[in-house]
């Protein structure tokens, strides 16, 4: 495979069909799609991120340590790896991710790059909450954000007697 050759599979998930692309710089998308074909065969340079995706799936994983290598500006890389920061289980609304940032005036700014992360559920977009709480902005829906939050902070049943 040369530098310049990315590798793309799809594979199943409980929120769709995820699309995975990278090379060996590493993963620059983790997007999920509504339907598609499955790859029959996921290439070499994909597999350890496709299988830690089907571990946190399966709730046996709580992080990532597969490459990323996202494209975007300075900017939008710059919210990402604040993403990245939001620990598992946990949410931050888009006013404390500003702050983190160092520029609460930017909170639209940060908004905005959060909606263009091509790398979802490995960078935690999910995690981003309206300040309220509400579950706001989520670019495959949010039914998926909110299937990806209870998975990672799953509420216990609370026993009747």
């Amino acid at each position: 495979m040369n530098s310049n050759d990315k590798a793309t599979a799809y594979f199943k998930t409980p929120l769709g069909i995820a699309q995975i692309t990278g090379d060996e710089n590493g993963i620059s998308v983790i997007s999920i799609l509504d339907e598609g074909e499955i790859s029959n065969e996921i290439p070499v340079i994909l597999r350890e991120a496709v299988s830690q995706l089907n571990d946190y799936f399966e709730g046996k994983r709580a992080d990532f340590d597969f490459k990323l290598n996202p494209k975007g500006t300075d900017f939008q890389q710059k919210v990402w790896k604040g993403l990245l920061e939001i620990p598992f289980g946990k949410t931050m609304s888009y006013l404390e991710l500003s702050k983190k940032l160092g520029d609460v005036k930017a909170i639209r700014a940060v908004a905005s790059a959060n909606g263009k992360n091509p790398l979802w559920i490995a960078v935690p977009c999910h995690r981003v909450i309206g300040t309220d709480g509400s579950l706001t902005g989520y670019a495959g829906g949010l039914w998926r954000k909110k299937w990806l939050l209870e998975l990672e902070n799953p509420t216990t049943q609370q026993s009747l007697f």
